[in-house]
């Protein structure tokens, strides 16, 4: 991993510090409340898109991630789960067979993203399964796949895991939930919040306009 100090994280802060003045009067990164939200899928086959198997949600506010909301859930899917997506995250068609359908977590996913700033590491497949909720109006969206590459360029690896590794973050995240472990919807969400909160931290971004969380 490149140096965190030096010109590139200074020419970052001063890029921020210029496109702050277009927002004077929005909250603070600091003064915003953050779910991260993570799925596990059942795995793609020819012609065919993956389903989600499982869910996990974790609440970030004033940079501080709470265990409380710690939620998660397996959830039935419309087809089996595959041979490959198993060796990955372990979830076997059995897990799944009495879980809810994704529709049927509407009342909670509204509770638990509503209003809230929505976090993932790459926030495709996460954008994809919310549209079975047409016009829920999640967001908006922070994505730290794009936000490393912008305060942390030149890594040779973007991948949540070994960012994650590279920061030492793991310990952080045992700390906060024992069972911790990668390809976990929970634990990848944990792990998403927990990278944003890093490169706030190296950023120095804490008390800029929110909004420059979102510049590419």
């Amino acid at each position: 991993m490149p140096a965190l100090t030096g010109s590139r994280l200074r020419n970052f802060s001063v890029e921020l510090n210029r496109y702050s003045l277009f927002f004077p009067v929005t909250p603070t990164i600091r003064e915003i409340s953050f779910a991260a939200l993570d799925f596990e899928s059942a795995g793609e086959r020819p012609n065919e898109a993956g389903v989600p198997v499982q869910i996990g949600i974790v609440w970030m506010h004033d940079l501080a991630v709470s265990p409380d909301s710690f939620y998660w859930s397996y959830l039935k899917a419309s087809r089996p789960v595959t041979w490959r997506a198993r060796q990955i995250h372990g979830i076997s068609d059995e897990a799944i067979r009495k879980a809810p359908e994704l529709l049927s977590l509407w009342p909670e996913l509204k509770r638990r993203l509503g209003g809230r700033w929505m976090v993932a590491h790459g926030v495709g497949t996460e954008k994809r399964y919310l549209r079975a909720f047409p016009m829920h109006g999640f967001g908006p969206w922070i994505d730290t796949l794009t936000l490393s590459r912008k305060i942390l360029p030149g890594c040779s690896s973007y991948a949540l895991s070994d960012l994650v590794g590279e920061l030492s973050l793991e310990a952080d995240a045992l700390s906060l939930l024992p069972d911790f472990r990668w390809h976990e919807a929970l634990s990848d969400a944990l792990a998403s919040l927990l990278l944003l909160k890093k490169l706030i931290e190296l950023g120095g971004i804490a008390d800029h306009p929110a909004e420059v969380l979102m510049k590419r």
